[in-house]
């Protein structure tokens, strides 16, 4: 399974000259393969109905594919240009556009077997705000239940569950943090979003994310405690924050829920369909379900299968930066190629989607080939450099985060 992540290293201030064109399920963006739409999924929650309506999209208005992304959601592709407003209207009946202006910035992680009731608060309350909107489609929350599996996917806002029932909201990779009552912690994260919001506007560099302020506008968590405190909300600065790690739940069953792995988090709406009941989706492109028995064809419901930690990019056909078809490629590998050490397999230098993590595998195509982890790879050697490569758990000298 993947390492706890590593901290995110920042040499230069990043500075940005436009808004972040991040899709949604309102603003398509167009690729190789037609047109693309991101639907969030807070907090990886869907009801029954509410998934065979994405089904039902990808069937109407796209290619007859659900793609799940590091975040949770869904991608629609393929779909027809002029679509828009048919799709809106299908989304919208499913309640899955609670708040238009608002549905770029739904972007909320959480511990997929805990309680919902958090997720579904904070999301309430940022749709809610109209201050919330100008928030970037790459801004992330987490609510994790105290285990540290979603606390370490890089959220820039992180509610961390206590053993006593109240909250620690860190800011970005901060190593303090503010502690409020559970009742009070969707506030307490919007108020960390309006935080983040006015030291950008105070910046000017158009920052995204909180890793992006520069050092003398960055977030300070003692600061962001008395924030909250003159917002009414009851906070207690904590110095010394705890950075808990857990892995994601492995394919299989977890009490009363079947955790069902997604092969590089594409399958059909046939598929889809096959997934009984209401859904939680997860980011490690896995999906959770309240049918133990259920075995959906082609999917994977066991442990220690080729495809545990393997991911990849759109590549060819989907993505004009790519250079290789690498979801072929990694198929056309994967059962000689395992390992331990998460692998990810990129189209070009950009690396969408990669792990969160200190140490995984980085496979790059280039004109001639694969680089792995920086050094070039014939290709009739691909498939044992791989495996070898994962039984030696390692940084990635290659690997950048974007």
């Amino acid at each position: 399974m993947p390492q706890p992540p590593a901290a995110a290293s920042r040499d230069e201030p990043v500075i940005r000259d436009r808004g972040d064109a991040c899709p949604g399920a309102l603003r398509l963006h167009a690729a190789d393969d037609g047109f693309l739409a991101r639907v969030r999924i807070p907090g990886g929650l869907l009801g029954a109905s509410q998934a065979a309506a994405l089904a039902l999209a990808a069937d109407r208005f796209g290619d007859g594919h659900l793609e799940l992304t590091s975040r949770g959601n869904i991608q629609l592709r393929g779909l027809a240009e002029g679509c828009g407003p048919g799709l809106a209207e299908l989304l919208d009946a499913a309640g899955l556009l609670p708040a238009p202006s608002h549905e770029r910035i739904r972007n909320i992680v959480a511990s997929p077997l805990a309680d919902p009731a958090a997720v579904r608060a904070l999301d309430t309350t940022l749709c809610a705000d109209p201050r919330a909107a100008a928030l970037s489609g790459r801004f992330l929350f987490a609510v994790d239940d105290g285990r540290g599996d979603v606390a370490a996917l890089d959220p820039d806002v992180t509610l961390l569950g206590r053993p006593d029932g109240r909250v620690l909201v860190r800011l970005g990779a901060a190593p303090d943090a503010a502690e409020v009552a559970a009742a009070d912690a969707a506030r307490a994260a919007l108020e960390a979003a309006l935080h983040f919001l006015a030291a950008a506007a105070a910046a000017g560099t158009l920052a995204w994310r909180i890793a992006e302020l520069p050092d003398e506008h960055a977030l300070e968590s003692r600061q962001f405690t008395t924030r909250l405190i003159g917002r009414g909300i009851g906070a207690r600065y904590v110095p010394h924050a705890p950075r808990p790690y857990a892995d994601p739940p492995a394919p299989g069953v977890h009490g009363d829920a079947l955790c069902v792995l997604i092969p590089l988090g594409r399958l059909t709406t046939a598929q889809w369909r096959e997934l009984p009941g209401d859904l939680r989706v997860t980011p490690w492109r896995s999906v959770l379900v309240t049918d133990t028995a259920a075995r959906p064809a082609g999917l994977v419901t066991s442990p220690d299968g080729p495809w545990e930690s393997v991911t990849a990019c759109t590549g060819r056909p989907g993505c004009a930066k790519a250079l290789s078809d690498v979801r072929a490629d990694a198929r056309a590998v994967v059962h000689q190629a395992r390992g331990q050490l998460a692998v990810h397999w990129s189209g070009c230098e950009r690396r969408c989607g990669h792990p969160r993590a200190a140490a995984w595998v980085d496979l790059v195509a280039t004109p001639e080939g694969y680089r792995l982890d920086g050094r070039p790879v014939p290709p009739n050697e691909l498939a044992a450099a791989v495996a070898d490569a994962r039984s030696r758990p390692r940084v990635s000298e290659d690997a950048v985060k974007k």
